[in-house]
């Protein structure tokens, strides 16, 4: 018997996260659409999923700290009437933006806490959920790094990039070491996107002006992130795992 496909998906209350949840619920999945300070915009996706004729619940909780992340886990399984077997590890922040010798302690320490920490303990949690090892029937993690982790965002974000190198040797190393065990980890690497990162950054003009340096000459849409998001969920993929996928336009 198959099982039940229930998805997690970290920071889902908007951008790229809510663009996986409403592909995912399309495309069958259970969602649980976890947020951390947006309630609303993840209610909204929810509401949108259901409107459409999926299934979907909000689970609240900061990837950063452990009890929440086992708490969210528990809450979707809750939620959705069957344990989570796919995770979209998606949260992450930004941080300031400018200059590296700008940045303050508690910047860099937030930054790590939820891109690097709050990564780990969310596959952590999903490994000992879905591992054969652990008595699991398997399951699926898609880590949501950035083509930053490779460019280094000089003058603007340093350590944020510095953060996705790291979910990029997490996603190589896990999935060497849970391969065996019915469980596949991926990542997708986006580029330049055209979500409400850029603003909330305080840099409301950075599509515009980034633009002309792709080469297919515009910002990439949250729902083509998703895309190979979905494809990585699929049996299509079955024989990939510990791939970075990148999806930014050439740049």
């Amino acid at each position: 018997m198959q099982p039940p496909r229930t998805l997690l998906v970290t920071g889902g209350s908007k951008g790229i996260g809510a663009a996986v949840a409403r592909a995912a619920a399309g495309a069958g999945w259970a969602v649980a659409v976890n947020y951390a300070t947006d309630p609303a915009g993840a209610d909204a996706v929810a509401a949108e999923i259901a409107a459409s004729g999926g299934r979907a619940v909000t689970v609240r909780g900061d990837v950063a700290v452990e009890a929440d992340v086992v708490r969210m886990f528990d809450d979707s399984a809750a939620g959705l009437g069957a344990p989570v077997t796919a995770l979209v590890n998606n949260a992450g922040i930004v941080g300031a933006h400018g200059r590296f010798d700008a940045l303050d302690t508690d910047t860099l320490r937030r930054t790590v806490d939820v891109n690097v920490v709050g990564a780990m303990l969310c596959a952590r949690e999903a490994v000992r959920r879905m591992s054969t090892r652990h008595g699991g029937s398997g399951g699926l993690i898609v880590n949501v790094s950035s083509r930053a982790a490779s460019l280094g965002s000089a003058g603007e974000w340093v350590h944020y990039a510095a953060t996705k190198a790291a979910v990029d040797t997490l996603t190589l190393g896990l999935a060497h070491e849970v391969a065996a065990e019915g469980v596949r980890v991926n990542a997708v690497a986006p580029g330049l996107i055209d979500t409400g990162l850029h603003a909330a950054a305080g840099r409301p003009d950075r599509l515009a002006t980034m633009a002309p340096s792709v080469p297919m000459g515009r910002a990439g849409r949250a729902g083509e992130v998703a895309d190979a998001v979905m494809w990585l969920l699929s049996d299509q993929a079955s024989f990939v795992t510990g791939a970075v996928i990148p999806v930014h336009g050439g740049r």
